[in-house]
């Protein structure tokens, strides 16, 4: 399609009415608005799928392309906006929430039109750069050590100072350093001191600071307000073994395997574990979607952690996460926790008891001509996945139906490819919080861009059916 009749298929199913709303004026005094708000919206989306990276390019372009301007759907009257006038937009996207209201009212009318099922979703994170990753940690401080030295220290200024710092009140005390202790063994009062310290230390911690079951009992909005948002450094192993490290943010989303569409997304630093970051996600699905039932849940190694199995759990649905092994399997186990007999043979997976919960496995074919068989050979295993919500699972781990399902887990990966392939998002130009925007306007120009196709392919099929 051309440009034109594809932006207008695909805005078509945009409301910016809610957004319009909150970003206009409350009272009519004051200087009169001259911008086409909406048109800069639909700029922003199509610079994302324009592969347009920097404002300034943006707004160059709208000066040089009257078809760019209609395609935006600038009118005639309307002046070009600045690069100021969008970092303010920006920054009012940011503070409001805006896109993000966008995005979870386009994911309810996909599931209104059946394009969107929810059984089985996948989660996953991904790099995204900083632009200004040249500029680390240590360069900064070089040029703070540099700006300080220009500055006079008169004696004038000096006792200014000091007489500033003196009237202020007194700072707020900071939080408690992580207590440390000698080694040997202490006495009972001693003992009860460190424990209140360790106490205190514990509760000075926030959301995203204390282990990874703790944070089971924040909720999605105190675990979103503690969210860190700044760029950081991250170093982390590859598939392949090898330590990488890069500067900048993490794109972590939860994606339906079946119609590919973002469900939910967040944008953050690079340090917190894909652990914490699952846990923030699965906590605001049933918040955003309580009328989405999902059944599995799908991850890689990096997700494999207790406290995300018994989130998993507690939703209603069974998750389907590559284990690591930490130890070698109990006695009786192989190493996808299946039953095995005297001579090595893992029981077969037979069936699940959705009422008690229960995994059933039978005697495998290699039994038939055992002499243990009759004896001390059981026929059939029974094993409760809530023993241990790592271990066993439903389907049973190492079963065909496991590997199938879990095959569905490269759709994240897909949706994370064409974000960055065609949507933008390999890396970020804002700084801080800001930066968060730049990954709204990509996810929801990728959904927006899906949600229109699949609509297009609904009417097309509706027409042979009547031709």
């Amino acid at each position: 399609m051309q440009p034109e009749g594809r932006y207008s298929q695909i805005f078509e199913h945009l409301n910016l009415a809610p957004v319009m709303q909150s970003l206009s004026k409350k009272h009519g005094r004051g200087r009169p608005e001259e911008l086409n708000v909406p048109a800069m919206i639909y700029s922003l989306l199509i610079a994302k799928m324009e592969g347009i990276e920097f404002v300034s390019a943006l707004v160059k372009r709208l000066k040089s392309s009257e078809e760019f301007r209609i395609q935006c759907r600038f009118t005639g009257s309307n002046r070009i906006p600045s690069e100021a006038s969008y970092s303010r937009l920006i920054h009012a996207l940011q503070q409001n929430g805006l896109l993000e209201k966008l995005q979870d009212r386009l994911v309810l009318s996909a599931l209104e039109e059946g394009f969107v099922s929810g059984t089985h979703i996948a989660v996953d994170s991904s790099i995204v750069e900083a632009w200004d990753c040249q500029f680390s940690e240590s360069a900064s401080k070089r040029r703070a050590a540099r700006r300080s030295k220009k500055q006079s220290k008169t004696p004038e200024l000096e006792q200014l100072k000091l007489d500033v710092t003196e009237s202020q009140p007194p700072p707020v005390s900071e939080r408690p350093r992580k207590p440390t202790y000698p080694r040997g063994r202490a006495s009972a009062e001693e003992t009860e001191r460190r424990r209140k310290e360790r106490e205190a230390y514990e509760a000075s911690l926030g959301p995203f600071e204390k282990k990874v079951e703790d944070m089971l009992s924040s909720t999605y909005d105190e675990l979103l307000a503690a969210l860190p948002r700044q760029a950081a450094r991250c170093d982390k192993k590859n598939s392949k073994g090898r330590l990488t490290s890069w500067y900048g943010f993490k794109a972590n989303i939860l994606v339906d395997t079946d119609s590919q569409y973002i469900l939910s997304g967040v944008f953050s630093s690079a340090n917190p574990n894909d652990q914490r970051m699952a846990i923030l996600l699965l906590k605001g699905l049933p918040l955003k979607f309580p009328m989405l039932k999902v059944k599995h849940v799908l991850g890689d190694k990096g997700y494999d952690s207790k406290a995300v199995y018994q989130l998993i759990h507690s939703l209603g649905a069974y998750p389907v996460i590559d284990i690591i092994h930490h130890t070698e399997p109990p006695e009786g186990m192989n190493r996808d926790y299946s039953p095995v007999c005297k001579e090595g043979h893992a029981y077969r997976y037979d069936s699940f008891d959705t009422k008690y919960e229960t995994l059933r496995y039978t005697r495998p074919n290699e039994c038939k001509d055992c002499p243990f068989a009759e004896s001390s050979c059981q026929k059939v295993f029974k094993i409760r996945i809530e023993t241990d919500l790592r271990k066993h699972t439903y389907p049973a781990r190492g079963s065909e139906s496991f590997v199938k399902l879990y095959k569905k887990r490269t759709a994240v990966e897909r949706v994370f490819a064409y974000l960055k392939e065609y949507f933008g998002m390999r890396r970020t130009r804002h700084r801080g919080v800001r930066a968060s925007v730049d990954f709204q306007l990509s996810t929801l120009a990728y959904n927006l861009s899906k949600f229109a196709l699949d609509k297009l392919n609904k009417q097309l099929s509706q027409h042979r059916q009547v031709a």
